[in-house]
């Protein structure tokens, strides 16, 4: 039986996953650091790496594989050529043929394989669906290694909007059962979306530019404006005895703190993530008045806040969603955490990596 692999390249790490053709995975890998300041080729070859490690502790070969599907940050054209990306680092990745590099880069050692493309944000939306719909499935040692929350198959389910929060902010779309490239595959940049005032508790914190544009959702949900905002608060009498000003390196390092902090009930790490669920809020109400969705996924790195915070999270973002909707709008509360946490996009890119392999027996 033949095999397909997905392929997740973050801003921060990479991951891969590797099943059969009939939905079975067998192997989900721990993430590893994405080198995007190497450049394209240094990133290529990490991955390739990679899935030769996995395959020979399988023992299987590379020529097994058909399909591979690489999702990554965007923007990026329908057949893999990145645009100017503020989550990949280096003028190199702009109009990088990231899809093109791997496919020759894997056909080195398999002439036949072929590699498709996907938006982070759309593989992540499409590896909510897959796993909702029991499309995909997993070993149990897979399921309590990444704490993958699997339900009954919502066999019902026609369509999501699935937001990613991590680095950056990601977005993607399944309509229909089927995931929404859109015309030129730009489809699910919903972290590009402009809020209101009211979504920032500061001015300073509106003033981050992420894209071109300041006052975005990324720009209020996202370990980048976690940073932005901490910076700043860090500047106020109210927290000049904040433990964090002991902490050596960036505010990015800083940022990757909170968690903890507010696991512990820091009064700052604990403000910083309201005002991010608050804004979140208003983001899915947009989103929703735009896509009318069974269901509205958040995933990401909030997916791992410990148990109560994550309610709490959740609660807020659903408050500040009916406080600011339409009375039309006020009777949907299909608001969840992803069950697939941070692994959503590479399963997504699996689950694409599926469709490539149908299509090609239809065409045989």
């Amino acid at each position: 039986m033949s095999k397909c692999i997905g392929v997740d390249i973050g801003g921060t790490t990479s991951t891969v996953c590797v099943g059969d053709s009939l939905g079975n995975v067998q192997i989900l890998s721990d993430q590893f650091a994405t080198r995007s300041h190497a450049g394209p080729q240094a990133t290529v070859g990490d991955i390739a790496d990679v899935i030769h490690r996995l395959l020979a502790s399988h023992e299987i070969s590379l020529k097994e594989v058909d399909q591979v599907t690489l999702a990554s940050p965007g923007p990026a054209t329908v057949d893999g050529v990145l645009l100017k990306s503020p989550n990949l680092i280096g003028d190199a990745w702009n109009r990088c043929p990231i899809r093109q590099l791997l496919q020759d880069k894997l056909q080195q050692s398999n002439g036949k394989v072929i590699v498709r493309y996907l938006g982070d944000g759309q593989a992540a939306a499409l590896g909510e669906f897959a796993v909702r719909r029991g499309d995909v499935r997993f070993t149990a040692e897979i399921v309590e290694k990444f704490e993958l929350q699997l339900g009954a198959a919502e066999g019902d389910l026609q369509s999501l909007f699935m937001i990613a929060v991590g680095t950056g902010f990601g977005g993607g779309e399944v309509r229909d059962a089927k995931v929404v490239r859109g015309r030129a595959g730009r489809a699910g940049h919903a972290g590009h979306l402009m809020l209101p005032e009211d979504a920032f508790r500061h001015p300073h914190d509106r003033q981050l530019v992420v894209g071109n544009s300041t006052s975005t959702v990324e720009s209020a949900v996202s370990l980048t404006a976690l940073a932005h905002q901490l910076a700043y608060r860090l500047t106020l009498d109210q927290w000049k005895e904040h433990s964090l000003h002991t902490i050596e390196g960036s505010n990015k390092e800083r940022a990757k703190r909170l968690r903890e902090l507010a696991a512990g009930g820091d009064a700052l790490a604990m403000e910083l993530f309201d005002d991010q669920a608050k804004a979140l809020g208003i983001a899915l109400l947009i989103i929703q008045y735009i896509g009318d969705y069974d269901l509205l996924v958040v995933g990401g790195g909030v997916c791992d806040l410990a148990d109560d915070l994550r309610e709490g999270y959740l609660r807020i973002a659903k408050e500040s969603f009916f406080a600011h909707a339409l009375d039309g709008f006020r009777d949907f509360d299909s608001i969840e955490f992803s069950h697939c946490r941070d692994q959503a996009s590479v399963i997504g890119a699996y689950a694409d990596a599926l469709e490539g392999c149908e299509l090609a027996r239809r065409r045989q």
